[in-house]
């Protein structure tokens, strides 16, 4: 992925300079003086890429970088976001049953962020990720295989949140973590999470204000039409869509029917299990439809083996490791397969979930005739009558076992009764 700086870059660096990931927040606003100070940087700059989140957020990270007096650049990566979540589509990417979004999202930031540093002569890279979490593991899976320093201020200086509070009031600095602290929220394009709080407690039952992009069900039901090629989607209700637009009107209107909430206890890659929590509106509709899809035009075995192949590419994924040698080879056998997937499938949006009704496909391995209560043949010279000899094989080795096993249980009874007797 090639990133431009904007062109008004004009930033002279020190020969001492680290680039942050930066955010605004309370981690990476706390991580500057921290990188000045304990670490010696002369000069540190901060970087936040676009993936989708809010207005609001860049605003906040402006301020925030303005007021630490720090140069802060924003570089929009929706695009190269986009087409790797129309990967993750055609894979149907989830882990544990959720459609992966933040895993996704992280080498993207990462690689945008290294091509800043990059481009400016940097000596090293820095996050704001705890050594509890994925994050800081996705990172540094792209970023160690530059040659320069990678720096994880939190994680390396054993930090608290109450530490950092603290430590941001006795500096000074300003921070605002987001809904007053009680929650860490994560945004992009292809999902929001929210965790921290009382929602580390599995007994929990969080408040309906922790969620912004879906609502309550409410009893209506709403049609829409999704139209693939080779497995990609390409148009919502006849109306021709990019990835980036396509996936932003789903998440406004399949949120507003309550679909793609996930509440879970997840398995981190560190062996930690915790509480997660989720929105995935435009995600849950589209896996939903594109795996309806695959199943109309794919044979069992076909279905069954890339089930396998997209389990292995949702791990790679959620561990941030999707530039390795065996994603490539994955990703050769999913796109074969994709040649195939082109069609429309009909969604139904009801209580809170993305239902498919109907597909359509030039490709469908699919007879009507064959398939039909109401025909008497198959299809050529196949008739109903020729399933007999197959229905007398089926379960053969299962009914022969059974009458071994009954027979052995006979002869151990008549055995302990001479044995009594």
């Amino acid at each position: 992925m090639i990133v431009e700086l904007p062109t008004h870059t004009t930033i002279t660096m020190t020969q001492n300079t680290v680039v942050l990931a930066f955010s605004g927040g309370l981690d990476t606003t706390v991580t500057v003086p921290l990188l000045q100070e304990e670490y010696g940087y002369d000069e540190v700059v901060g970087v936040t890429v676009d993936v989708g989140q809010p207005e609001a957020e860049f605003e906040e990270a402006k301020a925030t970088a303005e007021a630490l007096d720090v140069e802060h650049y924003v570089v929009d990566a929706t695009e190269a976001f986009g087409d790797l979540l129309m990967d993750a589509v055609k894979a149907n990417a989830t882990y544990e049953g959720y459609p992966l979004g933040t895993a996704l999202a992280r080498p993207v930031i990462a690689a945008t962020i290294q091509a800043v540093a990059e481009d400016i002569g940097a000596e090293g890279l820095a996050h704001g990720c705890t050594g509890k979490g994925n994050d800081q593991l996705r990172f540094e899976a792209v970023w160690r295989q530059s040659d320069m320093d990678v720096i994880a201020p939190v994680r390396e200086l054993d930090l608290t949140r109450e530490w950092e509070i603290e430590y941001a009031e006795e500096k000074g600095l300003p921070v605002d973590s987001g809904n007053d602290g009680t929650w860490s929220i994560d945004t992009n394009l292809w999902s929001r999470s929210i965790e921290g709080g009382n929602l580390e407690d599995p007994g929990y039952v969080p408040p309906e204000d922790i969620y912004a992009w879906t609502e309550e069900p409410t009893g209506e039901t709403e049609l829409i039409e999704i139209e693939f090629e080779q497995g990609v989607p390409v148009a919502l209700d006849g109306e021709a869509m990019d990835p980036v637009e396509l996936i932003t009107t789903l998440n406004e209107v399949a949120g507003a029917h309550g679909v793609g909430r996930t509440d879970m206890m997840e398995d981190r890659i560190l062996g930690l299990k915790v509480r997660e929590n989720y929105e995935h509106p435009a995600a849950t509709t589209l896996l939903a439809a594109h795996e309806a899809l695959e199943s109309y035009v794919f044979t069992a075995e076909t279905i069954q083996f890339k089930q396998t192949v997209d389990d292995a590419w949702a791990e790679k994924a959620y561990k941030g490791l999707l530039a390795s040698p065996l994603v490539d080879s994955l990703e050769a056998f999913i796109e074969d397969t994709q040649t195939e997937v082109t069609g429309t499938v009909t969604i139904k949006f009801e209580g809170g979930q993305a239902r498919p009704v109907a597909r359509e496909s030039d490709n469908a391995v699919y007879s009507e005739a064959a398939a039909s209560f109401n025909t008497q043949a198959v299809m050529g010279d196949i008739e109903q009558g020729d399933a007999t000899g197959f229905a007398k094989y089926h379960g053969f080795q299962d009914r022969l076992a059974a009458t071994i096993q009954a027979s052995t249980d006979v002869s151990d009874f008549a055995a302990d009764i001479e044995t009594d007797t």
